[in-house]
């Protein structure tokens, strides 16, 4: 079985040798998938992950755009459109410097399996561009915005491909980007998620991944008979993610002493409650700043400088920054001060050496792709909302966004149970494989 997988490696790191985490997402998935389909005649010799891992389309483009000093600037623009083989592509826009082809095809990739295990009709898909909003004026970002969806928008439609936000990619960008395609389309249609409440937009949307994340740890723990309530938590990051998944784990009783930003982390021993979170909130999302402003204000709270906060004790870690921002010797760190739970609110923001730590010692592991599922989840109930022309409530929409975390929770117990131990990567692979693959196959060779 190893020769069949490093083979199937080998011949997709000659096509894409220069694209690092796109080939760690694929080798991630194919320990886990290939056995599965050698064992199913079904899927066997069909090549159906060889074609899985090629996206359908890969557009790439200039996007210009002039500064407040009247320069012009020049950005590249990506979408990645990797399956539509179960709806329409859906996923993120990332704006920051270090987008290039390889992280956008990992992401995608990653959010085809995502997006399957939501049992919504969505495809995946994403993209962005290489521009840093930090420290750019309202009035940049916008021109940015629309160069770049003046190129973007012939590419995609609510029923192609519905782009949605990402890592510097929040309200007021989404709002930017809505608008130029409004008025280049002289239409009004949900072809955003993120949007506005006032415009379209869903309740919850912005807490969903957060939230998700959280009540995805809190289904894994109630499981072996333990709940969140009293737990102590590290949290990494302090964007969207991060805030709300912090604000939930106040909401079911667990204590948060850490979020992070890439100047270092905060570590407050007596918690971060909900006003020092507010102030936090306030921080990042209004004034833009760093998360060391923090302890300005709590001063018994500590600011440890270009370090990341797996050092401290915790039962349960939530990594919610960015990818692969827990290492083999973070993982080991944190197994030694006797973490629990480990739950992924960013995209594989863990390593492949660490994801083999938490498994070798079989505590609680959950993939990105199940576990921060709850914001594409949300987005394709703020689609559902956007064709009926109709809002739910907060209620309504927070209670659907439970029952899918729940659901996508199940079918990782069905495909990932063993003996002793839940492999929750495993049962999120198979299970988002099965319901693609098999709409593949029905479509014939496309």
């Amino acid at each position: 079985m190893n020769k069949i997988i490093n083979q199937f490696l080998a011949e997709i790191d000659n096509r894409n040798s220069h694209e690092p985490e796109f080939m760690q997402a694929v080798k991630e998935v194919s320990e886990d998938l290939i056995p599965y389909i050698v064992s199913q005649d079904i899927y066997h010799g069909k090549n159906i992950l060889m074609r899985m891992v090629e996206p359908e389309r890969v557009v790439m483009f200039r996007v210009n755009w002039i500064d407040d000093n009247g320069e012009i600037r020049v950005n590249r623009g990506y979408r990645v459109e990797m399956n539509s083989a179960i709806g329409p592509y859906k996923g993120g826009l990332r704006f920051h410097p270090s987008v290039n082809l390889s992280i956008l095809k990992f992401l995608a990739f990653e959010q085809v399996f995502k997006n399957s295990l939501t049992t919504l009709p969505m495809g995946g898909g994403k993209g962005g561009a290489d521009f840093d909003p930090k420290n750019k004026s309202d009035g940049e970002v916008m021109r940015f915005c629309q160069s770049f969806m003046t190129e973007l928008f012939r590419h995609i439609g609510p029923n192609t491909d519905i782009p949605a936000g990402d890592i510097g990619v929040g309200g007021r960008e989404i709002g930017y980007l809505f608008g130029q395609y409004k008025r280049l389309k002289n239409e009004f249609t949900g072809v955003l998620t993120g949007k506005g409440v006032s415009w379209g937009g869903s309740l919850i949307r912005p807490e969903a991944t957060g939230y998700g994340t959280v009540y995805f740890a809190e289904d894994m723990l109630n499981h072996i008979g333990d709940s969140i309530k009293g737990k102590t938590v590290t949290i990494s990051g302090s964007g969207n993610v991060a805030q709300y998944a912090a604000e939930k784990c106040l909401h079911l009783g667990a204590k948060v002493i850490t979020m992070s930003d890439s100047s270092g982390y905060i570590y407050d021993k007596e918690g971060i409650n909900e006003e020092k979170l507010n102030h936090i909130m306030d921080i990042k999302n209004n004034k833009r700043g760093r998360i060391s402003e923090y302890v300005k204000k709590y001063p018994k709270a500590e600011f440890i400088k270009d370090k990341k906060p797996w050092a401290v004790k915790c039962d349960v870690a939530l990594p919610s920054a960015t990818q692969n921002e827990v290492n083999g010797t973070d993982a080991k760190t944190l197994l030694n001060n006797g973490c629990i739970c480990v739950a992924e609110g960013a995209n594989m923001p863990c390593d492949h050496n660490a994801i083999k730590q938490f498994k070798d010692n079989k505590i609680l592991f959950a993939p990105g792709k199940a576990s921060n599922a709850g914001g594409v989840a949300v987005s394709g109930l703020e689609m559902a909302q956007n064709s009926l022309r109709y809002s739910w409530t907060r209620e309504e929409v927070d209670e659907k966004l439970k029952e899918i975390m729940i659901k996508i929770h199940k079918k990782c117990l069905k495909y990932g149970k063993e003996k002793d131990y839940v492999d929750y990567g495993k049962g999120a692979n198979i299970s988002s494989f099965i319901k693609v693959a098999d709409a593949m196959l029905a479509q014939g060779v496309v």
